[in-house]
């Protein structure tokens, strides 16, 4: 972050993989952990002793370098997972909730098929066409290259 002011370490959601390093980065910066309070469980099995620094709610408005990001619950991969949605920037984070090809995976504990469906369609395929897709995981891409293809993965499955 170089001489930036860091203010949150915002988790999508509360996987290890996506986790393991927030409270060493809290410590070091100063600033809080933030992620959905439905992710509470899982932030527990990778830190026991560790409490985040605070809760993420739908809608919110986060405020991050004079942008702001909106908070899209979009349940599925995991309880609590969320996507950040930044309409100034044309872009949605959205952690593993939707790659590049496809919804994110469902096998873990805690996810559910149906659900990550239903959040892609009514939270992130809402945006517009043009919203580039920043991925938790591999390449971008757009809504409009996405949406075309929701039938496929219901049909596909988990």
């Amino acid at each position: 972050v170089g001489d930036r002011r860091l203010v949150a370490i915002v988790c999508t959601h509360a996987h290890n993989d996506h986790v393991n390093a927030a409270p060493a980065l809290a410590e070091a910066t100063g600033a809080p952990v933030l992620l959905h309070l439905d992710d509470r469980l899982l932030w527990k099995h990778t830190h026991p002793d560790h409490e985040p620094g605070g809760y993420l709610s739908d809608n919110q408005r986060i405020q991050v370098a004079g942008k702001e990001l909106q908070v899209l619950h979009a349940p599925g991969h995991t309880p609590g997972s969320i996507c950040l949605y930044a309409p100034a920037l044309g872009t949605v984070f959205t952690g593993d909730t939707l790659f590049a090809g496809g919804p994110g995976a469902t096998g873990r504990s805690y996810s559910h098929f149906p659900t990550i469906i239903r959040s892609i369609r009514d939270r992130v395929l809402t945006l517009p066409d043009t919203t580039e897709v920043r991925t938790g995981h591999g390449e971008n891409t757009t809504v409009g290259a996405e949406e075309p293809h929701l039938q496929e993965w219901i049909t596909r499955g988990h």
